[in-house]
C-alpha cells in the first residue's frame, strides 16, 4: 500500500481549525503548545478564536496551518496511519521537511514565522492581485503574461495546481486586462482570489533575501524513507540539497504542485491523504488522477472516515 500525505497551503485556514483535535488527542495538544513557546505567538488563540481577518494575515495564517497540520498528523501516526511520500502546497512543504526527516519541528515554527512576517511586511508599495484560471493550458497562459509584461504591466504565474488551473499573480491592473484575455482564449473560467500579495514571483525578492538569513541558522537534518516533493520542479528532496537556496528561492518561484501530481500518477498512490484545514488540495487530485481514493482529513469526523475508507493492499 502507497500513501502520500498532502499538506495545505495559505488560503486554506479558518477560525477553529483543529480545535477537535486539540480538545480530545493529547498529541495534538502537545503541538499547539509547542508552537505557543517556540513562536511565543498565541497560536492556539489564533487558531481557534481569532477574527477571520486576524488569521487571513500572512504572518499569522502561515504558522496557524502548519500548526493545524502538524497537531494532526501527530495523530494520524499514533494511530500507525504513515505515508511513502510527502507534498506540501507553499508552506505546506515544511510540514512534508518534517514529516521526510529533514527539518526539526521547532525549526519548521521559527522559520513560518519569519516567512509569513517577510512576505506580509517586505511588499512593493503596489495594488497586487490574484486570479485562477480553469480549462485553459498553461501555454496559453504564459503566452497571454508574456504579451502583457511585453506592454509594461508585471503579471505572472505563480501556481501551477494541476493541468486545468494556474494561478497567476501581478498589478491589479494587469489582472483586470487579462481576465478578459484569458476568456477570449478559451478559459472556462477566470476567479479573482480573496489574496493581495504576489506571493512566488519576483516582487519577493526583498523577502526572500531577508528569509535566507534565517535559513541559514538552521541544521537541516539527512532525512528518513520519506520522498518528499518539492515545489520548484516535482523533484525529490536529498540530503545533499541546499535547503538554503531551494527554500529562499520557494517565495519567488511559482509552485509546481502539477509536476508532484506527475510523480503520483506515475507511482500507483492508493491514499491521498490531505493533513491540515480545507480540502483544496486532494480536489487538485480529483481532478487529474481520475478514481483516486482522496482523504481531507481537517477534523475528527473525517479522521475517522479515513480509518475506515483507506485501501489496505
Amino acid at each position: 500500500m502507497k500513501n502520500v500525505f498532502l499538506f495545505p497551503g495559505q488560503g486554506s485556514q479558518y477560525v477553529g481549525m483543529g480545535k477537535d483535535f486539540y480538545d480530545n488527542y493529547a498529541e495534538a495538544k502537545k503541538i499547539y503548545d509547542l508552537a505557543n513557546k517556540v513562536t511565543e505567538m498565541d497560536v492556539k488563540g489564533l487558531c481557534f478564536e481569532a477574527s477571520e481577518e486576524e488569521l487571513k494575515n500572512t504572518q499569522n495564517a502561515q504558522i496557524c496551518i502548519a500548526t493545524t497540520s502538524l497537531a494532526i498528523l501527530s495523530v494520524l501516526s499514533s494511530k500507525n496511519i504513515h505515508a511513502d511520500y510527502a507534498s506540501g502546497l507553499s508552506l505546506g512543504e515544511y510540514v512534508a521537511l518534517v514529516y521526510g526527516g529533514f527539518l526539526k519541528i521547532e525549526d519548521c515554527f521559527k522559520l513560518l514565522k519569519m516567512r509569513g512576517y517577510y512576505m506580509q511586511n517586505l511588499l512593493p508599495k503596489e495594488e497586487f492581485a490574484m486570479c485562477a484560471i480553469i480549462g485553459l493550458d498553461s501555454k496559453k497562459i504564459e503566452e497571454v503574461c508574456t504579451s502583457l509584461r511585453n506592454e509594461g504591466n508585471f503579471i505572472v504565474p505563480a501556481n501551477y495546481n494541476y493541468q486545468a488551473q494556474t494561478v497567476v499573480s501581478g498589478n491589479k491592473k494587469a489582472i483586470e486586462i487579462a481576465n478578459s484575455l484569458f476568456k477570449e482564449a478559451g478559459a472556462k473560467r477566470v476567479i479573482e482570489l480573496n489574496t493581495s500579495g504576489p506571493f512566488h514571483t519576483e516582487k519577493l525578492n526583498e523577502a526572500s533575501k531577508e528569509y535566507k538569513k534565517d535559513l541559514q541558522k538552521i541544521e537541516f537534518l539527512n532525512g528518513n524513507s520519506v520522498k518528499v516533493i518539492k515545489n520548484i520542479d516535482g523533484t525529490f528532496y536529498t540530503a545533499s540539497d541546499n535547503f538554503v537556496d531551494i527554500l529562499s528561492k520557494h517565495i519567488t518561484s511559482p509552485v509546481r504542485f502539477d509536476k508532484a501530481l506527475k510523480v503520483f500518477s506515475e507511482s500507483n498512490i492508493d491514499n491521498y491523504i490531505e493533513v491540515g484545514p480545507g480540502k483544496a488540495m486532494t480536489g487538485f487530485v480529483k481532478k487529474e488522477i481520475k478514481e483516486s481514493n482522496c482523504f481531507a482529513v481537517e477534523n475528527i469526523e473525517k479522521f475517522n472516515e479515513l480509518v475506515g475508507g483507506m485501501k489496505d493492499e
